[in-house]
């Protein structure tokens, strides 16, 4: 590999680097990186000054810190209660430290003699030296590599590593991947990159991996975030500018007749927030482009109600409408609740449809939906199988659709010619994610909660505090009141979920001898939930024990307790979504978290639940501990993932970069011009497999 590298050289095997055989290749594969481009943006996590490092000899007892040096002796024993130690100790010409590992042997393959380390840790003296126990470390030259160019003298990048490749071969591999582009093309256009003062791509990619100083270190790393939040904002920008200009939709009439009669009908009036909120969506109705837009709001905020407007106004343009929502349990609540409201008027015909629906009666339904006997369908995942054909689907909403992936969400708009869409979700997002990771929506927000609301005291408790929250159900019960227990969160496996609520019913029906304890969870039978949620609406059981199936649609106005086992193992979102199953009554009601952790962390969560009620604050507080990565789940691959930016950190560059890119769409709407080429086959790139945007990968 040699002469000018183009962008489409980047992506070329890592196989091509120098001093890359099919065992390291194999290794870098471990850690996502297949191609020459996954190399140059796997960035250093940290770095390390040396010319700022403590000497060894001058090291204190108590203090951490991190020393470098050469390891000198490596000494493996076992004790005579047959504990194996590792002592390891590296000089830096000034004196000795020795790193000590307890049962853990295999550090020793990689701490060879000769090998130069970062040892970080506390100190402590005993038997007459310094030594750290466990001390996290980092390989910075690996001994007859002959690589002391690059790992002395310098600022060093310290980069993501694993067991079997350490962060300085690395470097190394970097390094010679760098020495082979003298010149790598660029994706932002000269205009950009003058615009704010910007260094070229080749030049950053060298300064963030190999800084000479702190000043081109800081302007590499904020080139590299400006292109990484271009790139995605573009790709946004070129799915929004297609969906209004290219795609011919349906175009409502305003709202009329069938819209004024329903709300006439309604027992209350609509709050503020929900009135504003339609009145956005039959905006977006009315345009004859496709709407695409979330409603977000808080729990109890009145969504479905919005929903059921939009859905109506469908009706009245003579279209039908879906409603999608990701579980059964959820599913039957929005068909309950709808056909509820529509009570007194029996020319709208609703249909449930889900995955457990009987043989015969679900032949039945098709027939109706496809036959446009049936205005609004209220479903699971059933609703985009082959055989549900719509007569004519006008709007498809999606509820919860965090827990829908891309593929479903384009498999039911797929059920309409060019449908209108409407996302709702109860989870708050925060505004930095929200030009992100829906910055191709426009979106419409519920503040307020309906009248009638009862306070609800929250309370996070240490797990050795339960029987004061036990006692605390106890006296709801004797009041007649219901509780919710909420088992902790196995994200590995629904079935070891299901068997941990099995396991708490069976506690609890021991504790609370005398009363009706329920279950209910993802891994029951259709007909086995239905009955428990039943008993549970009907007061035949007083406490429901519990998986997240019960997070979201779950209305029950006679519970006043919600109790959540292992609170560590949620977000801040989602154990406010929790809360929000209760006080709907009227009533005082109790939300008790029990948290196992005793980390600032976990601290810091306890503090944040008890204080805040506010869904959006929460939301922040929840990307601000739980980082991007979490939470960047949500979208279901519909945005390839962060690698270098924090959206927190780095709002104003987002703000920056979203105008740029929505300029140049504006502009450009199809990236055609020659300055433009480049950013296209990087938008192409790095959307590839999201299922967004393919239309511009074939034309």
């Amino acid at each position: 590999m040699s002469g000018t590298a183009a962008l489409s050289d980047l992506k070329q095997d890592a196989g091509r680097i120098k001093g890359v055989g099919d065992t390291l290749r194999a290794y870098l594969g471990d850690l996502g990186i297949h191609t020459i481009e996954d190399l140059l943006y796997h960035f250093p996590r940290r770095y390390l000054d040396r010319s700022k490092l403590a000497r060894i000899v001058d090291v204190r007892e108590g203090e951490t810190v991190t020393v470098v040096g050469k390891v000198v002796d490596v000494r493996e024993f076992t004790t005579a209660n047959r504990r194996r130690i590792l002592n390891v100790g590296i000089s830096d010409s000034s004196s000795v430290i020795f790193g000590v590992w307890f049962n853990q042997p295999y550090h020793a393959a990689r701490l060879q003699a000769g090998t130069t380390v970062a040892f970080s840790g506390k100190t402590e003296f005993r038997y007459g030296k310094f030594q750290m126990v466990n001390p996290a470390y980092d390989i910075l030259d690996e001994s007859g590599d002959g690589s002391e160019a690059i790992h002395t003298g310098r600022i060093i990048p310290l980069h993501p590593a694993s067991a079997q490749l350490s962060s300085a071969r690395l470097r190394r591999l970097i390094w010679n991947a760098l020495e082979a582009l003298p010149e790598i093309s660029d994706p932002l256009p000269p205009s950009i990159l003058a615009r704010y003062h910007l260094p070229g791509r080749a030049e950053a990619l060298r300064a963030i991996h190999f800084p000479s100083g702190r000043e081109p270190l800081v302007r590499a790393r904020r080139r590299m975030i400006f292109e990484e939040l271009m790139v995605i904002q573009t790709g946004l920008a070129l799915f929004k500018r297609r969906r209004e200009s290219e795609l011919q939709g349906i175009a409502y009439p305003a709202p009329g007749q069938l819209i004024q009669e329903f709300t006439a009908s309604l027992p209350f009036q609509l709050t503020q927030s929900q009135r504003r909120a339609f009145a956005e969506i039959a905006g977006d109705m009315h345009k004859p482009f496709p709407m695409n837009r979330l409603l977000q709001g808080e729990v109890g905020s009145g969504k479905t109600l919005v929903a059921l407007l939009a859905l109506l106004l469908a009706v009245q343009g003579g279209r039908q409408g879906a409603l999608m929502a990701p579980t059964e349990v959820l599913a039957e609540q929005h068909y309950r609740t709808i056909t509820g409201f529509l009570t007194g008027m029996p020319a709208v015909k609703v249909e449930l449809l889900t995955g457990g629906a009987r043989a015969a009666s679900r032949k039945e339904s098709l027939r109706r939906i496809t036959g446009g006997e049936v205005d609004l369908v209220v479903g699971t995942h059933a609703l985009i199988q082959e055989e549900v054909v719509f007569a004519d689907l006008g709007l498809a909403v999606v509820d919860e659709q965090h827990r829908f992936g891309v593929r479903q969400r384009v498999m039911l708009k797929a059920k309409g010619e060019v449908p209108d869409v409407l996302i709702m979700t109860a989870t708050p997002i925060p505004r930095t994610l929200s030009l992100t990771l829906y910055g191709d929506l426009e979106i419409s927000t519920l503040t307020e909660l309906p009248a009638g609301r009862g306070e609800v005291i929250t309370k996070a408790l240490d797990a050795d505090q339960r029987e004061s929250a036990y006692a605390l159900m106890e006296r709801e019960m004797d009041r007649e009141r219901q509780i919710f227990v909420v088992c902790p969160l196995v994200e590995s496996s629904a079935r070891l979920e299901a068997k941990a609520a099995e396991a708490e019913a069976r506690a609890l029906r021991k504790r609370f001898a005398g009363r009706s304890v329920g279950l209910l969870h993802g891994q029951m039978r259709k007909e086995d939930k239905d009955n428990a949620m039943q008993d549970f609406r009907d007061h035949r059981t007083q406490l429901l024990v519990a998986t997240t199936v019960i997070e979201v649609g779950i209305d029950i106005p006679n519970a006043s307790v919600m109790l959540v086992e292992n609170a560590d193992r949620f977000g801040l979102s989602q154990l406010h979504q929790l809360r929000g199953r209760i006080g709907r009554g009227g009533h005082r009601s109790y939300a008790i978290f029990i948290f196992e952790g005793k980390t600032p962390e976990s601290q810091a969560r306890r503090k944040a639940i008890e204080q805040m009620r506010d869904g959006f604050r929460l939301a922040e507080a929840d990307l601000e501990m739980r980082g991007e990565g979490q939470l960047f789940g949500a979208r279901q691959s519909g945005l390839p993932d962060l690698r270098i930016a924090k959206l927190r950190r780095d709002m104003k560059i987002l703000l920056a970069a979203r105008e740029e890119a929505f300029r140049l769409v504006s502009a450009d709407p199809q990236l055609r011009r020659p300055e433009h080429r480049l950013l296209r086959e990087e938008v192409q790139s790095r959307f590839a497999g999201t299922g967004q945007l393919e239309w511009l990968f074939h034309s």
